[in-house]
């Protein structure tokens, strides 16, 4: 994930010919919907080393394992996180990478739909929603032995490592009021 310009709501016009902003400082977004330069801190600018840091660390975490998991692991802690900046992003890049509609709709509710999903999508998505709610229940041993067992060390640290990366850009993201639709990837 990578983060762009701040912006928040408004109701700025938008040239009705070409989508173009009317007003300098606004983004228009999906469905052609205008939203101003946000007051809250660009972190990106603002923290540019972390920034950096962050960025490799999910670049590394990625690496070696599944786009199309990578994705569901990402959409999952997002809808968990209700940080629909993320959720917006990684829906979209999981449809650009040629995900189906079909277990997109399906993965906040993966369990009651699991024939959407492999027994080893299944576990990395049981892991997804533990660590991200680490704090309710800490990370049961059944759901860390399920996922040990689809995924070989090397693997398992990965996948957790996104899972600490898309929860960390999350929480970016929703403390510095990130507006879903842009990121400028559509």
């Amino acid at each position: 994930m990578v983060m762009t310009t701040n912006t928040t709501h408004t109701t700025n016009p938008i040239n009705a010919t070409d989508g173009t902003n009317t007003q300098a400082g606004t983004t228009v977004v999906p469905g052609g919907a205008a939203v101003a330069e946000n007051p809250r801190l660009d972190f990106a600018k603002s923290a540019p080393k972390v920034f950096r840091a962050l960025v490799g660390f999910d670049a590394a975490a990625r690496e070696g394992l599944d786009p199309a998991l990578v994705e569901l692991i990402q959409i999952r802690a997002s809808h968990l996180n209700h940080c629909a900046y993320c959720l917006h992003m990684h829906t979209n890049d999981a449809r650009k990478a040629g995900e189906s509609e079909d277990r997109l709709h399906m993965v906040a509710v993966w369990r009651e739909a699991r024939h959407f999903f492999t027994p080893r999508e299944q576990a990395a998505l049981a892991l997804t929603e533990a660590v991200t709610r680490v704090a309710d229940a800490g990370v049961p041993d059944d759901v860390y032995a399920r996922a040990a067992a689809h995924f070989d060390e090397q693997e398992l640290a990965h996948v957790l490592a996104l899972i600490l990366t898309i929860n960390t850009w999350n929480r970016v993201a929703l403390s510095t009021a990130k507006v879903a639709g842009t990121d400028g990837r559509g």
